[in-house]
C-alpha cells in the first residue's frame, strides 16, 4: 500500500509536469521524403506572425503554415516551426525566437539557420539576425510590415480612451486562447497587446529600423541591401485584399481601405512596407492570409499556389548554398 501511494504520487507529479506541451521549436517530420529539391545546407526555421501558432489544437487541427511545411519536408528540407508570443513586442518575440534558434542549432549540429517570417514574424526574425548574425544564413520576410501599417496606428488610436481597457482585455484573452489551444502554458509565452500593436505602427517600426536596419530600404518603396554581415535577405508579398468571396478572410477589405485608399496592399500591409532585401515578387494575387495558404488553402482563381512558392523559394536558398 505504501509503495502504491508512492507510485501514484509519482504518476500524478508526472502528469502535472507535462500538462502543457513544450514551448520549444517543432521539427516537421514526414513518412517519406520524395526528393532533395528543397534540401538546403542549413535548417529552415519558420516564424509566425501576430496571433500566430504552430497548430491550433488537435481537435481543430489547423496549421498556421497550412500544408507548406510538410511539403518542404517531403522535398528534403530540414524544416522547423517556432512558437513565440501571439501578441507582444518585436523584442520580446525576438528573444523567444533566439532561444529556439539556439536549441535548433544544438539539436541539428548546424552552424546557421534560414529564417522565414510571416507578418510580425519578419521583424521578429530581423531582431534575431541583428543580435546573432553569425548564426543566421538568410532572412525571408513574407507580407511583413517593415515600415509599419496604418492599420496598427488606427487601432492604437484608442490608447488613452475608454475603449482601451476593454479592447486590450479582449485581445489578451484571445492571445491566451491561442496559446492554450496549442496545449502550451500561457505564462511561458507572455502577452501584451499594446506592446505588440505599438511595434507595428509606423512610428514603432521606424524606431525598430533605426536599431536593426539590415535589409530595410532607405527610400519609401525601395529594396534594401541584399546581403549584410553574410546574411542574405529576401521578401515577397501579396497585394490584393479580397481574393475569394467564399473565404472568411474577405473581411480584410475593411482594413485594406486604411492603406493607400485600398490600393497595393494585402489587407494589412502595403506593398511598399513589405519590401525587404531582394524582392522576389510584390504582386502576388494574395491577401495577408493567403500568404500562408489560409484559410484552408482558399485563394483566387489562377493565383499562384503558396505551397509551390515556398518550395521554389527554399530551392532558391539551396542554390545559393544556404
Amino acid at each position: 500500500m505504501k509503495y502504491g501511494r508512492i507510485i501514484a504520487s509519482l504518476l500524478l507529479a508526472s502528469t502535472l509536469s507535462t500538462a502543457y506541451a513544450s514551448n520549444n521549436a517543432q521539427k516537421v517530420t514526414v513518412s517519406k521524403v520524395n526528393s532533395d529539391y528543397a534540401k538546403t545546407k542549413y535548417p529552415v526555421v519558420f516564424v509566425h506572425g501576430m496571433a500566430g501558432f504552430i497548430r491550433a489544437g488537435d481537435v481543430l487541427g489547423l496549421d498556421y503554415w497550412y500544408q507548406i511545411l510538410p511539403d518542404l519536408a517531403r522535398n528534403g528540407a530540414n524544416t522547423w516551426a517556432t512558437r513565440v508570443s501571439p501578441f507582444n513586442s518585436t523584442e520580446v518575440r525576438g528573444e523567444q525566437l533566439a532561444q529556439q534558434v539556439e536549441e535548433i542549432l544544438a539539436i541539428t549540429g548546424s552552424q546557421k539557420v534560414n529564417l522565414i517570417g510571416h507578418s510580425h514574424g519578419g521583424p521578429t526574425s530581423r531582431y534575431v539576425a541583428g543580435i546573432m548574425p553569425m548564426q543566421i544564413a538568410s532572412v525571408t520576410a513574407v507580407g511583413s510590415p517593415q515600415k509599419g501599417s496604418p492599420v496598427a496606428n488606427v487601432i492604437l488610436s484608442i490608447e488613452g480612451t475608454p475603449l482601451q481597457g476593454p479592447l486590450v482585455s479582449v485581445v489578451n484573452l484571445f492571445s491566451k486562447a491561442i496559446v492554450w489551444a496549442q496545449g502550451l502554458n500561457p505564462k511561458e509565452l507572455p502577452h501584451d497587446a499594446l506592446a505588440g500593436g505599438k511595434s507595428l505602427t509606423i512610428e514603432g517600426s521606424a524606431l525598430f529600423n533605426s536599431k536593426f536596419p539590415m535589409g530595410v530600404g532607405t527610400t519609401a518603396c525601395g529594396e534594401g541591401a541584399y546581403q549584410e554581415k553574410g546574411i542574405q535577405f529576401y521578401s515577397f508579398t501579396g497585394n490584393t485584399a479580397v481574393t475569394n468571396l467564399l473565404d472568411l478572410d474577405s473581411a480584410l477589405l475593411g482594413t485594406s481601405l486604411l492603406i493607400n485608399a485600398g490600393r497595393d496592399n494585402d489587407g494589412l500591409v502595403s506593398r511598399c512596407s513589405a519590401k525587404f532585401g531582394k524582392t522576389i515578387r510584390d504582386d502576388y494575387r494574395w491577401n495577408h492570409l493567403d500568404e500562408v495558404n489560409q484559410i484552408l488553402g482558399l485563394r483566387a482563381i489562377f493565383a499562384p499556389d503558396p505551397v509551390q512558392v515556398y518550395r521554389e523559394h527554399t530551392n532558391r536558398l539551396k542554390l545559393q548554398g544556404l
